[in-house]
């Protein structure tokens, strides 16, 4: 299974190579690159509207920006979740005046953008928040509580909190998705959680009475959960396959570490290795079959268990090929460098959380259960 690409999409891989070719080696600052792309009109492909800023693109053709951006090795997006998740919901949940006020900045890489979603006690159980938005006597919104694991938070301009706006509620009832301004000293707090990996990608965000909006709550109050559940629906998408070039990538590498410490001469690592690839394969085939369908209530899941625990067997296959040589870092240590790691040692590092963020493999197993398969919800309190 395959797409066909006509005449006008290999045109467009044209363009669109071209213009990765001339402006990617400048992609060091991600928020100059994100500018640029909006400049060029490379941001909100996949929007169902045009008139942001964003051009029109068939499906076809986001396929081929996805693939033509991974292969070109452009920097991991900074824009993304206002791209992919918050336009799509503005589309089809917004307010006239929230698509003209909020889409424009997105597709043209001046607003970036982060989610609200997890909290300390509700990590994957979303009907568990407890982050709430009380009106105060000026009409506005003031929010307290806690968000954990929140991407970019750090960088961005505004986050997509799901909060509760009616005290008296439990479990999904009396939640709204609201959108709040991230630039509020003394009233919100941004802590970098430090990963194995040494880097800093995921945040505590702590909101102490901030500010926000009534007209910014998507959907209407009390909407939450419906358009919560929307947004998660655009998280499956052509990035999938772009993912998959990515992964492809690394995974040659993994072969050519193999080779050059002999490993490859193993029966074993050439079995795990022939694995991988074939797996890899099937991701691309599955996510192929289920692009621009809607109404699929386990395609996220499945996508999510199959790509989750590809990939940390690859990290996992990635030191094994290199054998004692793995556990050696790349430069001496040095009090300025203390936690140096080569491409292989990030790779089988961050590759233990895949299986835990985006929905634990848990998680989307009992999606599957109880939504696809129709078996009995799992019952509470019950250790």
């Amino acid at each position: 299974m395959d797409f066909g690409f006509s005449g006008d999409d290999e045109a467009f891989r044209v363009e669109a190579r071209a213009w990765l070719s001339e402006h990617v080696e400048g992609a060091q600052e991600r928020r100059t690159w994100e500018r640029a792309l909006g400049k060029a009109g490379w941001i909100g492909l996949g929007w169902p509207e045009s008139g942001y800023g964003n051009r029109s693109a068939r499906l076809t053709q986001q396929v081929v920006w996805a693939e033509e951006y991974a292969r070109s090795g452009a920097p991991a997006r900074s824009g993304h979740i206002g791209e992919n998740l918050l336009g799509p919901t503005l589309i089809a949940h917004g307010t006239g005046e929230q698509k003209r006020r909020f889409l424009p900045p997105i597709a043209l890489g001046e607003e970036l953008w982060c989610q609200g979603y997890s909290e300390p006690g509700a990590g994957s159980d979303l009907a568990g928040v407890r982050t709430k938005a009380e009106r105060a006597s000026d009409g506005t919104y003031r929010v307290t509580g806690q968000k954990i694991w929140t991407s970019l938070a750090h960088e961005a301009d505004w986050c997509f909190v799901l909060v509760r706006t009616d005290p008296d509620s439990t479990r999904h009832r009396g939640l709204s998705f609201l959108l709040v301004p991230m630039d509020q000293p003394g009233r919100i707090e941004v802590r970098p959680i430090r990963q194995m990996t040494g880097t800093s990608d995921f945040n505590e965000v702590f909101f102490d009475g901030a500010h926000a909006r009534v007209e910014h709550v998507v959907g209407g109050e009390g909407a939450g959960w419906k358009v919560a559940m929307s947004l998660l629906g655009f998280e499956r998408g052509v990035s999938t396959l772009a993912q998959q070039i990515g992964f492809a990538r690394e995974l040659g590498s993994v072969v050519e570490a193999a080779v050059r410490s002999g490993a490859v001469g193993d029966p074993v690592v050439r079995e795990r290795l022939v694995r991988q690839w074939a797996e890899l394969r099937v991701m691309r085939w599955n996510a192929l079959r289920t692009l621009g369908r809607a109404g699929d209530a386990g395609a996220p899941s499945v996508a999510k268990l199959l790509w989750g625990g590809w990939h940390q067997r690859l990290g996992e296959l990635a030191v094994q090929v290199r054998g004692a040589a793995a556990g050696v870092g790349p430069v001496e240590w040095s009090p300025s460098a203390p936690y140096e790691l080569d491409e292989a040692q990030h790779l089988f590092l961050f590759s233990r959380a895949d299986t835990i963020y985006g929905g634990s493999d848990q998680v989307q197993r009992t999606i599957i259960a109880e939504r696809v398969l129709g078996l009995p919800r799992e019952p509470k309190g019950v250790v």
